[in-house]
C-alpha cells in the first residue's frame, strides 16, 4: 500500500483513490494503511491521512477500533496535512468516541488551533470544534475568542471559515435562550 501512495507530485493524490477503494473492500487492510502515516516520506503520510479519512467518511465504524491510534499515533504527527485529516477522523467518529477518548480530541483540536499557522489545519480545525461546540457552552467559551482572533485573520479562507462558524456559534446559543 505504502508503494501506491509513492511517487506522483507530492501536493497530487496519486493512487489514494485505489488505496481507499482496497480498504473500503476489505477491512482488513486497515493496519496497513494506518502504518503508512510512520513512512518517512511525507508525500506518503498526507496520502495516508487522506485515505484514511475518506475511508472514515464513508465508513465511520472501520476507524473506530483504531480511535486510541488516531489519538495518540496519528495526533502526534507535526505534518498540517495529517493534522488536519486527523481533526476530521475525529469529527467523523466523535458521536462514537468514549468520554476519555473525547477529551484526548478535544485537548488535540484545542492544541492544534492554538498552534498551527496552517491555513487549512486552522479552516478545519474551526469547522470541527464549531460543530463540536453545539450544545457545549464551556467549549463555546473557550472557542469564541480564537474564533474573533481568527476573523481577523489577514487569509481569506481563515477569516471566512471563523467568521462562519463564529455566526453558527452564536444562532446556537441563541436557540438556547
Amino acid at each position: 500500500m505504502a508503494e501506491m501512495l509513492t511517487g506522483g507530485h507530492p501536493n497530487g493524490l496519486g493512487r489514494t483513490g485505489e488505496v481507499i477503494d482496497a480498504v473500503l473492500a476489505d477491512d482488513s487492510r486497515l493496519p496497513e494503511l494506518f502504518a503508512c502515516l510512520r513512512s518517512t516520506d511525507a508525500t506518503v503520510r498526507m496520502r495516508a491521512g487522506d485515505a484514511l479519512e475518506k475511508v472514515c467518511r464513508e465508513r465511520p465504524g472501520f476507524l473506530l477500533p483504531l480511535a486510541d491510534d488516531v489519538l495518540g499515533e496519528m495526533a502526534a504527527i507535526d505534518q498540517p496535512s495529517v493534522r488536519w485529516h486527523t481533526a476530521q477522523i475525529l469529527d467523523h467518529l466523535r458521536a462514537e468516541l468514549t468520554a476519555s477518548q473525547r477529551t484526548l480530541a478535544l485537548d488535540f483540536l484545542k492544541r492544534t488551533i492554538e498552534e498551527s499557522s496552517d491555513w487549512i489545519v486552522l479552516a478545519t480545525t474551526a469547522q470541527v470544534l464549531g460543530e463540536w461546540a453545539g450544545g457545549d457552552l464551556e467549549l463555546t467559551r473557550w472557542l469564541r475568542p480564537r474564533l474573533e482572533r481568527m476573523a481577523t485573520d489577514e487569509r481569506k479562507s481563515v477569516a471566512k471559515r471563523a467568521e462562519r462558524t463564529l455566526a453558527a456559534l452564536s444562532d446556537g446559543e441563541q436557540s438556547c435562550r
